[in-house]
């Protein structure tokens, strides 16, 4: 956590910066570090003191909220701060995969240039099917309707008929609609139980031939072997990823050989912006909790006020 976002917090806290449960034994608040998985044993292994997870991202599938509930931890994490950086970068893995945009990169670098196979595909009038439709899905619509003059075809567990919708966004009545609709499906979804294999072969196969899937999301949101399928048969022309399953990926899965994928390694939300919003936001709930306040971003609402209303 950098300095200048502990200021905020001076007197308040002592920092103890430790890569497991041993560390942190008798802390208060516990700051989730990338790829650290956070169960019953963990918060067990901290103590009864703990009051307080605080995630600086969005997701929360790593951390076991079940067992922070009801042992009266709050969960908190930041869905605003990657937001912007992330639909972004979901725009961008699917400018780079329909242009070919990286393919012509490599071409170049290594002097064997083929230009009849970096033939790409114009997305204006094309149809953008967003499965997830919180923040990021949103905003990735927004730009690609009003940016690109795609139309955008949305899904979410939350729309329901006659939910209000911008101009030149749909409602789709179903998840199967989507990908049968749209030539480009961009994946938006917390991975949670029922998120876990969400995409399947069989919602792949409906999608046109020559469509592309983007997943900024979870990587296991799709069946990835079923994913590595089509598109070396060439039912799909290509994918943007920045999120596997495993994530990170092994060296040696196909998607990072294939010249119609783009990978980045789970980098979308990785800008100079996004990084302070996410670290004032965990540094904002920080303070708040050991003042007694509600933190703005509660994950597990029903836990409250938990430890912190122990004194």
């Amino acid at each position: 956590m950098p300095q200048e976002f502990l200021a905020p917090l001076s007197g308040l806290v002592e920092i103890v910066n430790g890569d497991g449960p041993h560390k942190l034994a008798g802390s208060t608040v516990a700051i989730r570090s990338p790829g650290l998985v956070i169960d019953a044993d963990f918060m067990d292994s901290v103590g009864p003191r703990l009051r307080l997870l605080a995630m600086p991202g969005t997701g929360l599938d790593h951390i076991d909220i079940p067992a922070a509930s009801e042992r009266g931890i709050l969960v908190c994490n930041n869905p605003d701060a990657p937001c912007e950086s992330t639909a972004e970068h979901t725009v961008g893995l699917l400018l780079a995969v329909a242009k070919r945009i990286v393919s012509g990169d490599r071409q170049l670098q290594a002097g064997t240039v083929d230009r009849t196979s970096l033939v790409g595909s114009e997305l204006r009038g094309r149809t953008l099917g967003v499965v997830g439709y919180g923040r990021i899905g949103r905003r990735v619509a927004e730009i690609c309707s009003l940016g690109l003059k795609m139309k955008a075809l949305v899904h979410g567990p939350r729309l329901r008929p006659g939910t209000p919708l911008a101009e030149g966004i749909a409602l789709a009545p179903s998840l199967d609609s989507v990908f049968e609709q749209a030539d480009v499906v961009t994946l938006h979804t917390p991975l949670t139980a029922e998120t876990r294999n969400l995409v399947r072969e069989r919602h792949l196969r409906l999608m046109k031939r020559g469509s592309y899937l983007i997943n900024t999301s979870r990587g296991a949101v799709v069946d990835e072997d079923a994913l590595i399928r089509v598109l070396q048969e060439g039912h799909l022309a290509g994918a943007g990823l920045d999120v596997f399953d495993p994530d990170p990926p092994a060296g040696d899965n196909p998607l990072l050989h294939m010249p119609n994928v783009v990978a980045t390694p789970h980098i979308a939300p990785f800008t100079e912006e996004s990084f302070r919003a996410m670290w004032s936001g965990v540094a904002l709930q920080i303070r708040q909790v050991l003042r007694g306040e509600r933190p703005v971003n509660l994950a597990n609402p029903e836990a409250w006020p938990g430890r912190s209303g122990q004194g």
